[in-house]
């Protein structure tokens, strides 16, 4: 049995972020499979972010990669986010990224 949390002590800001972008080079989903695999696990090792890939995954040269985090702050919920975003930028020059959206939700 779970014990129950004392709302009034507990605070939990999730950010989360829809990372779209293109592959203009690549020409196989095996290619685009491997950059991707590659991308969420830096990720994830560099910054203890979930990451996954959750929309375009039958496409071969547009992505859709999901990251969340969660925080006591969302401040920090959303730097975090906002540093594997710019992570990806600055290591996969290749990419070109198509859209960003990052949005912090308080949990109560």
């Amino acid at each position: 049995m779970i014990p129950a949390l004392d709302k009034g002590n507990t605070h939990m800001n999730v950010a989360v972020c829809a990372l779209k972008f293109r592959l203009p080079e690549n020409h196989s989903l095996k290619g685009k499979r491997q950059i991707v695999l590659s991308m969420t696990a830096r990720l994830q090792n560099r910054f203890h972010v979930s990451a996954a890939e959750v929309e375009g995954q039958g496409l071969w040269q547009v992505c859709t990669i999901g990251i969340s985090y969660v925080s006591n702050r969302g401040e920090h919920a959303r730097e975090t986010v906002d540093h594997a975003v710019s992570f990806v930028v600055e290591n996969y020059p290749d990419i070109e990224v198509l859209d960003v959206q990052v949005e912090v939700f308080p949990v109560p």
